[in-house]
C-alpha cells in the first residue's frame, strides 16, 4: 500500500492551465485497492454522522426515500462497479445511466445525495467520494426502516464516465426470468444466495405500474394474467393499474409492511403475492435453488438480516475505483471540469491523512 499527497489545480478562465492555477486542496489518498472502515478517520472524522443526519431528515420528510437511497447504491454497483456513475448527468461526450430503461423516471434521491455532498464539502472539502456517500446512505436507510446495520467499508473514488448501454444490459429488470437474474448477479461475483437476500430489499419501497403490468393482463402473450399471482392480489393490482391507465402510478412492493425493512417480503412470495415477476420467480420457478432461501428467510428474520448484510458488503466491493484512479467529484452530478495531479511525496504506512502542510515520512 502506498500513499501520495496530491495537489489539485483548477485552471482559471483565460489562463494557461499548465502555468496558472489556484490550489483547491491538498490531501493524501491511498493507492491500495482495499476498502477500510476507517478510511476517513483523520480526513473527515464526522462523515458518518453527517450522512446519517441528512438521510434521517430526508426519510422523516418522505418515508419512501429510504428504499430509494438503497436502490441508488444497488443500481450504481451493478453497472461497471461502485463508482457513482449512476449520479452523472448526460454530457455531450457520453449518455449516462439515469435515462437507461431500468432507471428512467424511477430512480430517486438525487437531491438527497446533493444535500449530503454539500454538507460534507462544508466540513471537509474534496475528501469524501460520491460513491462512498451512496454506500453509507444505503446502510443508514436500511437502519432507519428497522433493518440491520453493518460496518460500511470506505475508500472508493468516483468514476469519470457512465454508460446507458451498460445499464440497460447489466441491471436486473422486473420482467427478467430467474435464470437471467441469477446470471446478472453472478457476472458481478454475487451468488444465488445473494440474489435472494438482496431481493429482500423489496420488503420496502414502491414500484410503478409499468414495472409489473405485463403480469396483469397479457402475460407472455397468453392474453391472460400471470397464473402465479394470487387472485385477490391480482384483482387489487388491476384496480390500481387498469389497462390504459397511468403507467407511473406506484404501489407498495410489500403491501403488509410497506415502509419497514423486515422479512414479510418472503412470506408474500410464499403466498403468490410477489409484485414483480423477478420477485415471484424466486419462489414459483419449479425446483429453483432459490426456493429454500425464500423459505428460510420467511421463517427466520435474523438469518435474513445476517445474509443481507453480508451480501451488501460483497456488492459494495464490486470493482471500486481506488487509489489515484478516478477523482473525488465536487458535484456528484458532474465530472470535475479540470484536474491536474502532481505527486509530491509518499507515506508507506498511513492512509488518507489530511494535512494543510506537506507531510514527509
Amino acid at each position: 500500500r502506498c500513499n501520495v499527497i496530491l495537489i489539485l489545480f483548477m485552471a482559471t478562465e483565460n489562463c494557461d492551465r499548465a502555468i496558472c492555477g489556484s490550489i483547491l486542496f491538498v490531501f493524501v489518498v491511498s493507492t491500495s485497492a482495499q476498502l477500510t472502515s476507517d478510511f476517513y478517520q483523520k480526513t473527515c472524522p464526522n462523515v458518518l454522522s453527517i450522512v446519517q443526519s441528512v438521510v434521517q431528515n430526508a426519510v422523516q420528510n418522505e418515508t419512501r426515500m429510504a428504499a430509494s437511497l438503497l436502490r441508488l447504491h444497488f443500481h450504481d454497483c451493478f453497472v461497471n462497479g461502485c463508482d457513482a456513475s449512476v449520479l452523472l448527468d448526460d454530457t455531450p461526450t457520453f449518455t449516462g445511466e439515469k435515462n437507461a430503461f431500468p432507471n428512467a423516471g424511477s430512480l430517486r434521491g438525487f437531491d438527497v445525495v446533493d444535500d449530503i455532498k454539500s454538507a460534507l464539502e462544508n466540513e471537509c472539502q474534496g475528501t469524501v467520494s460520491c460513491a462512498d456517500i451512496l454506500a453509507i446512505a444505503a446502510r443508514d436507510s436500511v437502519v432507519l426502516a428497522g433493518g440491520p446495520s453493518w460496518t460500511v467499508l470506505l475508500g472508493r473514488r468516483d468514476g469519470t464516465t457512465a454508460s446507458q448501454a451498460d445499464a440497460n444490459q447489466d441491471l436486473p429488470a422486473p420482467a427478467d426470468s430467474l435464470s437471467t437474474v441469477i446470471s446478472k448477479f453472478q457476472t458481478v461475483g454475487l451468488s444465488v444466495q445473494d440474489v435472494v437476500s438482496l431481493s429482500g430489499a423489496h420488503t420496502f419501497g414502491r414500484a410503478r405500474c409499468q414495472s409489473f403490468s405485463n403480469r396483469l393482463y397479457n402475460f407472455s402473450g397468453t392474453g391472460k394474467p400471470d397464473s402465479t399471482m394470487q387472485e385477490s392480489y391480482l384483482s387489487t393490482l388491476q384496480t390500481t393499474c387498469p389497462q390504459g391507465g397511468d403507467a407511473d402510478t406506484v404501489t407498495p412492493l410489500d403491501d403488509i409492511t410497506p415502509n419497514y425493512f423486515d422479512n414479510c417480503y418472503f412470506r408474500l412470495l410464499q403466498n403468490d403475492k410477489g409484485l414483480l415477476q423477478s420477485d415471484q420467480e424466486l419462489y414459483s420457478t419449479s425446483n429453483a435453488t432459490t426456493i429454500s432461501f425464500v423459505n428460510t428467510y420467511a421463517a427466520n428474520s435474523r438469518k435474513f438480516f445476517h445474509d443481507f448484510k453480508s451480501a451488501m458488503l460483497k456488492m459494495g466491493k464490486i470493482s471500486p475505483v481506488t487509489g489515484t484512479s478516478g477523482q473525488i467529484r465536487q458535484d456528484c452530478r458532474a465530472v470535475n471540469s479540470v484536474q491536474n495531479t502532481f505527486v509530491l511525496t509518499a507515506d508507506q504506512e498511513s492512509h488518507a491523512l489530511m494535512s494543510d502542510v506537506f507531510i514527509t515520512s
